[in-house]
């Protein structure tokens, strides 16, 4: 199994490319999304979608509650937890239950404790938690050889972060690596950060 990753600055398109990838067939035991909610708006806007999904039961109101908490979808199950050096999050998947069901080691290793352990580089490890931590959405995808290559293609169809890109811009910033003990951003900050990305698309 390889461990698949990448990180969105924006929550909509990290939720359109699961629901691309539970259309796919990809089990829902192989997928996890975690989303930074400082400002708290992930919470009231999944119950919101699947409310809407409920009410029309077809459309994109289904597709999208599906994927953000309604219906069989990934997200039926997604929970609001605090991640040490990250903050609030909401999260669905195995990762979420590598973060909490290690007890105290996944509050001392955090997000990056639970990505290493999964494969991936502690190098990208870094910059991903560090990308949640300011705002971003994290998806991971657990697949077999022969399902990699399409699941790369659905993961880069939805203009995910270039790593190697973002490590630059957060060194440049001063950043060497990701603290499990930092403080996590505020919800300003977030909006701060999310509209810094945004204006430099």
């Amino acid at each position: 199994m390889q461990t698949l990753t990448r990180l969105y600055d924006n929550h909509a398109a990290a939720a359109a490319v699961v629901s691309h990838i539970e259309a796919a067939g990809i089990p829902h035991s192989d997928i996890s999304i975690v989303s930074n909610d400082a400002e708290g708006q992930l919470v009231d806007a999944n119950k919101a979608d699947a409310d809407d999904a409920a009410a029309t039961g077809a459309g994109t109101g289904a597709s999208i509650g599906t994927v953000l908490g309604g219906g069989a979808g990934l997200l039926a199950g997604i929970g609001a937890l605090a991640i040490p050096g990250i903050g609030p999050i909401v999260a669905a998947g195995w990762l979420v239950a590598a973060l909490t069901g290690a007890g105290v080691g996944a509050a001392a290793g955090g997000l990056l404790g639970s990505l290493t352990g999964a494969g991936v580089s502690e190098a990208d490890g870094h910059v991903f938690a560090e990308g949640v931590r300011r705002g971003g959405t994290l998806v991971t995808v657990r697949a077999d050889d022969t399902q990699a290559a399409h699941i790369q293609t659905m993961l880069d169809g939805t203009s995910p972060v270039d790593v190697t890109t973002r490590r630059t811009e957060y060194e440049a910033e001063g950043w060497t690596a990701h603290d499990p003990a930092a403080t996590p951003y505020t919800a300003e900050q977030v909006a701060a950060e999310r509209n810094r990305r945004v204006s430099s698309i």
